[in-house]
């Protein structure tokens, strides 16, 4: 990709394409330091105003939150997603958790996100999104293995163990839309719907042969007596009787539809694959909320990651939620993935599930993670100022889980929007620095990944994701450290952006945070009049030099091209 040139330079313009000598000359003149009055502060707990008028509803019904009601590790903490989608399948997954746990708590760690810990479909090689047995942590000889691809169970349970012992709060991956793999089929009456428009019928009602039977033979009812049987589910991809996939198919017998309260994608959007759970079956309801309810206890949870809540029926969370906090006594943690780049629509979704004494869950900040592909391509020409626009970060922060990647959004994966490697330390100093957000690290930047799959044109291709463990351990240091108290926000500029966090009492020494994506420049910005004639260095060691910081509060930090810099006080 062809990028600008990172040059350095005091003072950029904004202009684009052919500069002119007098449009330069008249942008140079008017380029001056910026100052504390046109700062725009983005505070995390508070609710942002908005002219648009859905957005601005939708705002004034959810409210500000009491951040009282949310679980401590989410308040200045870090979550890491301790997985990828080509993790090793060697089964020792959970046993590296249980030996980084205690290095991860003393870089700033404070919770794990780990992968789905049940039986899926494929047995010891199975990511665990191919739902199978969600009572099976690694523990009966279920397909073609016990472990699953993680480990087994003991293993499970000591790493979360270990994790705990350290501090840090586990998040376990549910999977509650589907299931896959099933032992056994049922003949059942069923219509063929549009895959686009699946509220379109295109057949007579026939039979067809579908895998919907879950009797779990290898676990002989050790835990729960439960089987799945086909009028649990509401619909299938796959007649056995023909062999026809890739189709889908509605039940038919009486009182089945799809559910409601879904996304309006391809009309109705309960479908994504495999068996579709039924969440409008009582007993549906009542297996998953006791399943939830032991999961938690047996393994000692302290919140979720909730899968493809898009397609599933609108309150299910809500009531689930409820009766597991209830029942356990905890303030579990809830984050879903509900991946769309609409933030109205994820503003709806958290209207529709926050909106009473519940204060049920938060969402990944999708639309934040497409302004970082999206600038991360952008070959310098990227408005950083709108870095944060159309997100939630911007209006609900509270609510926002930020990232900057995931196992999902990896090269080769279904929802590829891989960042670029050298925009990573910049969004990464965004989300770990910023007051907003509870951001979320994830495990292939951290650590690095190598692996070898098929792309969208069919061709095999070999992938290297860098390491940046370095900078985003520095990072940690400084959030840990130093980012505390009110936030001042310079969103006010094509490549150069930056805010200061003043520090409180127990972190007093107070950070500024600079980056570019295109030439280095500096920034005057506020600190706050406690810091005058301070010295601030920068954190990152880009630069020896020492910001002092004038008798107004303010100083001029620096950065260099396409890069960040953290100035912390000392």
């Amino acid at each position: 990709m062809i990028r600008r040139p990172f040059l350095m330079a005091k003072c950029q313009s904004n202009l684009r394409g052919t500069l002119y000598v007098a449009a330069l000359l008249t942008a140079l003149a008017g380029c001056q330091a910026e100052d504390d009055d046109n700062r725009q502060d983005v505070p995390s707990t508070q609710v942002a105003t908005e002219t648009d008028p859905e957005i601005a509803e939708v705002l004034e019904t959810l409210g500000e939150v009491d951040t009282q009601q949310l679980p401590d590790e989410t308040l200045n903490g870090v979550m890491m997603q301790y997985f990828h989608w080509y993790s090793s399948g060697d089964g020792q997954h959970w046993n590296q958790v249980a030996e980084n746990a205690q290095d991860l708590a003393d870089k700033g760690i404070t919770a794990l996100w780990l992968p789905p810990a049940y039986k899926g479909s494929g047995g010891g090689y199975d990511v665990g999104y191919a739902v199978y047995d969600l009572y099976d942590l690694g523990e009966f000889n279920a397909k073609g293995s016990v472990r699953t691809k993680y480990g087994t169970k003991d293993q499970y349970l000591n790493a979360i163990n270990k994790a705990h012992d350290a501090g840090i709060s586990i998040y376990a991956d549910i999977v509650l839309n589907h299931m896959i793999g099933a032992d056994g089929t049922a003949n059942v009456p069923a219509r063929v719907v549009d895959k686009y428009n699946r509220n379109r019928i295109v057949s007579d009602v026939f039979e067809v042969e579908a895998y919907t039977e879950f009797t779990f033979p290898s676990r002989k009812g050790k835990y729960s007596d439960f089987t799945w049987k086909w009028y649990h589910f509401d619909g299938v991809d796959y007649n056995n009787k023909n062999g026809q996939g890739d189709t889908v198919y509605l039940f038919a017998t009486e009182g089945k539809a799809w559910d409601q309260g879904v996304s309006s994608e391809n009309g109705n959007y309960d479908y994504l694959m495999g068996a579709d759970v039924d969440f409008d079956h009582p007993e549906v309801v009542d297996q998953l909320k006791k399943w939830g309810n032991w999961y938690t206890e047996f393994a000692n949870l302290d919140g979720f990651r909730i899968d493809a809540v898009k397609h599933i029926k609108s309150g299910f969370y809500n009531e689930w939620l409820y009766d597991l906090r209830a029942k356990s006594g905890k303030n579990l943690f809830a984050v879903a993935e509900y991946w769309d780049y609409d933030v109205k629509k994820l503003l709806r979704y958290l209207d529709d599930h926050n909106n009473n004494d519940n204060n049920n869950m938060s969402l990944f900040d999708a639309p934040l993670h497409k302004n970082f592909h999206d600038a991360s391509r952008g070959g310098g020409f990227y408005d950083m100022g709108s870095i944060l626009n159309n997100t939630l970060t911007k209006y609900y922060p509270i609510r926002a889980v930020t990232l900057v990647e995931n196992h999902d959004t990896q090269p080769l994966q279904m929802l590829e929007s891989p960042v670029e490697d050298w925009f990573k330390p910049l969004a990464y100093g965004i989300i770990l620095l910023q007051e907003a957000g509870y951001p979320n690290v994830f495990h292939a930047d951290y650590y690095g990944a190598t692996y070898r799959d098929k792309g969208r044109d069919g061709n095999e291709y070999t992938i290297n994701l860098k390491s940046h463990k370095d900078v985003i351990d520095q990072l940690l240091a400084a959030r840990r450290d130093y980012a505390y108290g009110a936030q001042h926000s310079y969103y006010d500029h094509w490549d150069i952006i930056g805010f200061t966090r003043e520090g409180n009492a127990s972190h007093p020494g107070g950070l500024a945070m600079i980056l570019s994506d295109g030439p280095g420049g500096e920034k005057r910005m506020y600190v706050g009049p406690q810091h005058a004639g301070k010295c601030f260095k920068d954190a990152l060691k880009k630069f020896d030099h020492c910001v002092t910081i004038d008798s107004s509060g303010h100083g001029v930090f620096q950065t260099r091209g396409g890069d960040i810099s953290v100035w912390v006080g000392e």
